[in-house]
């Protein structure tokens, strides 16, 4: 069976443009696939167009726009999942259009799908207390419980993703002064963080106790599973998870009703803030590619507002009552005014 065109560019694109010219990480890659799955799917279930019969001149506009409809419909997913979703796809169509120009109407058509507005979500982050306190639940009695208060720690301490900590290796953490961590995050772009010394005296005692100090497992990854792999995201969540529903029974007043990793980062971010750390480091620090992504946590820390208010605020207003106020005849004839 000869290859149809859109099987011969989706494999290009995917398996060569996107990881050699793109650079895109092997997330990116497997985020678009899962897109495209979906999008066959889609064809094959709903529009009865098999796989190996799908071809470029097929995917037009309203067949795009009734595969979105299809998943906030039949999938239940969200505007945002909506959203990612056009996303590849709209960066899959901007590669046709230097590849096949001839069909650049059809191409711009796609393209020109809008995203749908999204209500943007309060950003949850812990305060410091609760940080201690979920910290505090891993059985340092136990290697699995040590593992973990390490794991948790480090995700806070380097305000890292959740994927950049379970790619960390052991070779990416220095422990000599100045201590940092190596992290990867989007695109394969590297950052180092500094580490702060009860960190390194945590990852010390973690290496010596699982014997990763020594050269032969530098590429090994930092923090594994009982089968001896690299811990997953829905692992690491799943830790999380687990010591979170401890904490939370314990102390119920310092915890939302639902945690992810990404709440760490959250807080880390909104610690350093609070303490006064400028924007542009917690930008460098988080791995934000503009500071206007790191503004978010300033627009949401309430608390600073109030003290920048205070601090700025002139005694214009006086908490004494005015003297018509203390007139109890002049407010009994305005009370009465619109009657």
């Amino acid at each position: 069976m000869k290859p149809t065109d859109f099987a011969y560019s989706l494999t290009s694109y995917l398996s060569k443009y996107l990881p050699g010219e793109v650079g895109a990480s092997s997330n990116t890659v497997q985020s678009y696939r899962d897109t495209f799955s979906l999008l066959l799917k889609y064809c094959a279930s709903e529009k009865g167009v098999p796989v190996e019969k799908l071809t470029l001149n097929q995917l037009d506009r309203r067949l795009i726009e009734g595969f979105l409809s299809w998943l906030e419909d039949e999938r239940k997913c969200s505007a945002s999942t909506r959203n990612q979703r056009l996303a590849a796809i709209h960066a899959f169509f901007k590669y046709l259009q230097l590849e096949q120009p001839h069909s650049l109407y059809q191409y711009q058509q796609i393209l020109s799908i809008p995203m749908k507005k999204v209500r943007k979500k309060s950003i949850n982050y812990l305060n410091l207390d609760a940080i201690k306190n979920l910290l505090d639940m891993p059985d340092r009695n136990t290697k699995d419980g040590r593992r973990d208060l390490v794991l948790l720690s480090l995700i806070y301490d380097s305000g890292a993703r959740v994927q950049e900590i379970a790619d960390v290796k052991v070779a990416d953490i220095r422990l000599h002064p100045p201590a940092t961590v190596k992290l990867t995050g989007k695109g394969n772009k590297t950052r180092i963080v500094p580490l702060m010394e009860p960190m390194v005296k945590l990852l010390e005692q973690y290496l010596k106790d699982n014997k990763l100090y020594l050269p032969q497992c530098n590429e090994y990854p930092l923090f594994r599973n009982s089968g001896g792999n690299k811990l997953t995201r829905s692992g690491i969540a799943y830790i999380l998870k687990k010591y979170f529903s401890k904490a939370k029974e314990l102390f119920p007043e310092c915890f939302p009703d639902a945690i992810s990793p990404h709440v760490l980062r959250h807080s880390k971010a909104m610690h350093l803030l609070q303490s006064g750390v400028n924007l542009i480091y917690i930008r460098d620090l988080l791995g934000h590619v503009n500071v206007q992504t790191t503004e978010i946590y300033a627009k949401a820390d309430s608390s600073m507002k109030r003290k920048a208010l205070e601090k700025a605020y002139a005694d214009v207003v006086s908490d004494e009552l005015p003297v018509w106020q203390q007139n109890a005849d002049l407010l009994e004839w305005l009370q009465n005014l619109g009657k």
